[in-house]
């Protein structure tokens, strides 16, 4: 896709900084990191969601996942990753090229994740757990 920044990363029209690549998955650092090391992961075909991805694809990008958090744990003696992909505008995607982000992170490091909430009460829980399962 000609306008897609991350096929234009893949098609070497915009460089990058890569740490790990198969013929179908690229990984590079993020030039805007919440930690330094952050890297994204992507699948070289243009896919824009988790939605899209072919499953032999997800099995070779799950892969490729456990690879590079390892490097963060080994190479940069992290004490941890998280590993995020917003799916849809509304949930803060913002390059509509399917990728994850794999941060690592430290004791003590800072970073906060969102706010959790609750509940109002047990039979809503409930209902919305009987919404999702009719819907899957």
């Amino acid at each position: 896709m000609k306008d897609c920044i991350f096929c234009r990363i893949v098609a070497g029209e915009i460089p990058c900084t890569k740490v790990y690549e198969t013929s179908n998955v690229l990984a590079f650092l993020d030039i805007n990191p919440v930690i330094k090391g952050h890297t994204l992961v992507i699948p070289k075909e243009h896919v824009v969601n988790i939605m899209d991805i072919p499953d032999d694809l997800a099995s070779e990008l799950q892969q490729a996942l456990r690879r590079i958090g390892n490097g963060l744990l080994q190479g940069l003696d992290a004490d941890g990753f998280n590993l995020g992909m917003n799916n849809f505008e509304s949930a803060g995607q913002l390059v509509m090229h399917a990728h994850y982000h794999l941060i690592p992170r430290y004791k003590g490091d800072g970073l906060k994740l969102w706010a959790q909430g609750s509940y109002e009460s047990n039979e809503q829980m409930q209902d919305i757990a009987g919404k999702i399962k009719s819907a899957v």
